[in-house]
């Protein structure tokens, strides 16, 4: 059965991020607010929620789902090595607005889609996703819409699309930011900006004055 959790109220807020945190323990679905737009999470170790997070979303495993963390280390458990340049990226954006495409521990068992071996990774800023993250850890999470629609700034437009294929649905009200993330490729040197977002080109060329992909 699909619940509502209104996180406007502190008890509700916390029954619901237990609630949620439950369900994404028992490989299920969960809608959860963002600093950008609002997100599908499941456990990004199931490959079967991940699974149902593509089928929800209509989506092939070619767009695999990128990872939420919540904290500034939670990229040294992802990453045999973290290079400088992600270090600095995450201290000046994280958390906020930022996606990074990093190699991630080949020793890692999680099925994400066909990422081979990278992943795109953010820590978010919004108490409650963080909340979330504290009670599950790293979380796959994809924006709460179909593919090809637009994505959700409320519970309401993520319900309408994504309905009972979520199990709990986590209200914070409209997305502070209605903007997506920044990617950035870090992968390769120097890194690339794959897309533009929430964290703009001036402000990322100050911090990797040869990041490339920036006209």
């Amino acid at each position: 059965m699909t619940r509502v959790f209104d996180c406007a109220q502190p008890d509700r807020r916390r029954r619901g991020i237990g609630a949620a945190a439950d369900a994404i323990a028992g490989g299920r679905l969960v809608v959860v607010p963002t600093d950008t737009v609002y997100g599908l999470a499941a456990d990004a170790f199931s490959p079967e929620a991940v699974a149902g997070v593509l089928s929800a979303k209509g989506r092939d495993r070619d767009l695999p789902v990128p990872v939420l963390v919540g904290s500034w280390s939670g990229i040294d458990g992802l990453m045999t090595a973290v290079p400088d340049v992600v270090r600095e990226l995450v201290r000046a954006f994280w958390p906020g607005g930022l996606t990074l495409v990093v190699q991630h521990a080949p020793t890692l068992a999680w099925d994400l889609g066909d990422a081979h071996g990278t992943v795109a990774v953010r820590m978010p800023l919004h108490p409650v996703a963080l909340e979330l993250l504290e009670r599950t850890g790293p979380l796959a999470v994809s924006s709460a819409n179909r593919t090809g629609q637009p994505p959700a700034t409320t519970v309401v437009q993520a319900r309408d699309q994504l309905g009972d294929d979520v199990h709990i649905y986590l209200d914070a009200g409209p997305s502070p930011g209605a903007v997506a993330s920044t990617i950035v490729d870090v992968t390769v040197s120097p890194p690339r900006m794959l897309r533009a977002g929430a964290v703009s080109a001036e402000q990322l060329s100050d911090v990797v004055p040869d990041i490339e992909g920036i006209a």
